[in-house]
C-alpha cells in the first residue's frame, strides 16, 4: 500500500520540533483518496454496529496500513527506534452516532493477560486486556489518527491542550488548570491526513453540529519491548 509523500522543505525537522513542544502535529495528504476509499470499504465489511471497534489490527489490510505508516518518511522520525503498532481503533461520528468526550489523557494499553499485567490491574474491553502502565511507558507512545473524511469545526474535531503531554499523569484539578491556562485548539484534518499525538496530551471532542460523517482510524504505536514482564497484545 503506497502512501502519499508531501515534498515540503525542512518538513521533517519542523514536524519533530512541533511534535516535541506541543505534543501533536497535523500531517496532510499522507493517505491518498484511493486508500481512504479502500479502507472505508473494508470497514463497511467488518464494523456492522456501534460507533467503532478496538480490534481492527487483527485484519491483514489494517496490518499493511500500519506498516506503511510506520515507515513513512515523515512519520517514522516521530516514533523512535524499532516501533510497533499495538492497536487500531475505529471511531465514527455520524448523525446517528454522535457523542462528546470530556478532556482526558489516554493512559491504558492493550497487553497479554499475564502475571505482570494482573499485578497492575486488568480491565476488559471488547475481549482485550488493558492495563495502566508506568508513566515511563506512556511517555514513549504515539497515536496516529488517519482521517477518512474531512474533519471540520462542525463534525466534532479533536480538541487538544498544547504542551500538556509534558506534565505527566494529571489530576482533575490540574486538567482544568492547564486548559484554562493554555486553552484548547481544534485539530482540523483534511481527508487522508494524519494527526500524530502523544496519548498523554489532554484531548476532548464535542458533538458534531452538522450531518457530516467523521471516520478515524486510531493507531497506537510504541517501543518494540515492554519492561517488567509486560507484553503487547499485538506487535505489528
Amino acid at each position: 500500500m503506497t502512501l502519499v509523500e508531501p515534498s515540503l522543505p525542512l518538513f521533517i525537522r519542523n514536524t519533530q520540533e512541533k511534535f516535541h513542544q506541543q505534543g501533536y502535529v497535523i500531517l496532510p495528504q499522507i493517505c491518498s483518496s484511493l486508500i481512504c476509499e479502500q479502507v472505508c470499504e473494508h470497514l463497511d465489511e467488518v464494523v456492522q454496529t456501534g460507533p467503532g471497534s478496538r480490534r481492527l489490527l487483527a485484519f491483514d489490510w489494517c496490518q499493511e496500513l500500519a506498516k506503511s505508516l510506520k515507515f513513512h518518511p515523515f512519520i517514522s522520525p516521530l516514533l523512535g527506534p524499532s516501533p510497533i503498532a499495538n492497536q487500531c481503533t475505529y471511531f465514527e461520528k455520524s448523525p446517528d452516532q454522535n457523542w462528546l468526550v470530556a478532556l482526558h489523557q489516554d493512559v491504558s494499553i492493550a497487553v497479554q493477560p499475564n502475571a505482570a499485567a494482573t499485578q497492575l490491574g486488568i480491565s476488559q474491553k471488547e475481549g482485550l486486556s488493558f492495563v495502566q502502565p508506568p508513566i515511563e511507558i506512556l511517555e514513549q507512545l504515539v497515536a496516529l489518527r488517519i482521517h477518512l473524511d474531512d474533519c471540520t469545526i462542525n463534525n466534532g474535531p479533536l480538541k487538544v491542550v498544547p504542551g500538556s503531554h509534558q506534565q505527566g499523569r494529571l489530576s482533575d484539578p490540574m486538567i482544568t488548570k492547564l486548559r484554562d491556562h493554555s486553552g484548547e485548539i481544534s485539530c482540523l484534518v483534511p481527508k487522508g491526513g494524519v494527526l500524530a499525538m502523544r496519548p498523554l496530551l489532554l484531548h476532548a471532542s464535542s458533538k458534531m453540529t452538522l450531518p457530516q460523517r467523521r471516520r478515524v482510524l486510531h493507531f497506537l504505536c510504541g517501543p518494540q519491548h515492554l519492561p517488567n514482564g509486560l507484553a503487547w497484545h499485538e506487535a505489528i
